[in-house]
């Protein structure tokens, strides 16, 4: 058995923490740290392997998801309850000192305030932290198509409520997922794509409520075909990048630098897809990239950590990571 969570969970840490030095640095300016990208290092100190706020949010989101099912059936009125008081107590952490993005953080102070969590969303941001958390929802076992939409598209808009923010996380949670269940790589694109086109005018209102009211568009169809079509548009930017892949070149060059929920997404399927059977090779040229580094190789590596499963990963990397008990954990109750 593959053990697809556990694999694509210790992924995503070990991206994060691969790129939590290099974001915010030139090309140039890594390699002057770290020499050529496919010697970089797992960044090690005190024996510790650290993260950043993508896997704090991922595992708030996993721990979030657990407590809601098993109170039944995953919905939106058991899934926002405890998912909203993880990402508080995610917010309210002294651990949540790893540069958080600004839409997390004050999205958080107003879910802290109680009442609608439509109120609290910002309608704006599309910013990466929409999906860099989402791979939870692409590895719980026994979820239909409807609930893993749903509820990408909803953990998503407790911060983030711009239609490419929910759309792109819904996407990016169905990679995970088709990855987790054996898709081919060389299948994956087309997979999405046809999900693109099933899901571009259905807004989930069941899920949202009246979450599409607060933006300008003319209706929910609209307002939902927004993101799709903003969603599209980024793997188009991904086909032609691979049409002429450049494995030694910035990946953010070709795909954005994934500061957006759809540029991140991009940009860790094109890391993946250019090297599917080399798992560290991935996150490496993740990390070693000029845009939000940490996002896009923590994507990066859950798409390889679900595509290869557990074994992926050396040993020595899973003894050092940050909250290594918390990711083990939540991959031995998803991988049964």
């Amino acid at each position: 058995m593959k053990q697809a969570a556990t694999g694509a969970l210790l992924g995503l840490a070990f991206g994060d923490a691969m790129g939590f030095p290099t974001e915010f640095s030139t090309v140039p300016q890594i390699e002057a740290k770290f020499g050529p990208w496919r010697d970089m290092p797992l960044p090690v100190a005190a024996g510790t392997a650290f993260v950043t706020d993508d896997t704090q949010m991922t595992l708030a989101l996993g721990e979030g998801l657990v407590r809601a099912l098993a109170a039944g059936p995953l919905s939106a009125g058991l899934m926002e309850p405890p998912v909203r008081a993880a990402y508080l107590e995610w917010w309210r952490s002294p651990e949540n000192n790893r540069a958080p993005g600004m839409t997390c953080l004050r999205a958080c102070e107003s879910l802290s305030r109680g009442g609608a969590w439509q109120d609290a969303s910002v309608i704006g941001s599309k910013g990466c932290g929409a999906n860099m958390r989402v791979a939870p929802l692409g590895l719980l076992p026994g979820l239909t198509q409807e609930q893993r939409s749903g509820a990408a598209q909803l953990q998503s808009a407790l911060t983030h409520g711009h239609p490419t923010a929910l759309a792109a996380s819904e996407l990016t949670a169905q990679a995970v997922w088709l990855l987790a269940q054996g898709a081919a790589p060389e299948r994956l694109l087309p997979l999405l794509r046809e999900h693109v086109r099933e899901q571009r005018e259905v807004y989930r209102a069941d899920w949202l409520g009246g979450l599409a009211a607060r933006a300008q568009d003319p209706d929910p169809v609209r307002f939902i075909a927004r993101g799709w079509d903003d969603c599209s548009a980024a793997l188009d930017r991904l086909e032609a990048a691979l049409r002429r892949p450049d494995p030694e070149a910035d990946p953010c060059l070709a795909a954005g630098e994934g500061w957006i929920a759809e540029e991140a997404l991009a940009c860790g399927l094109l890391c993946f897809l250019l090297f599917p059977d080399d798992p560290q090779a991935v996150v490496r040229r993740g990390a070693y990239s000029s845009g939000d580094s940490d996002s896009v190789a923590a994507l990066a590596g859950a798409f390889v950590g679900a595509h290869l499963g557990a074994g992926a990963w050396p040993a020595e990397w899973i003894q050092v990571i940050e909250y290594r008990e918390r990711l083990l954990a939540l991959g031995a109750a998803w991988d049964h």
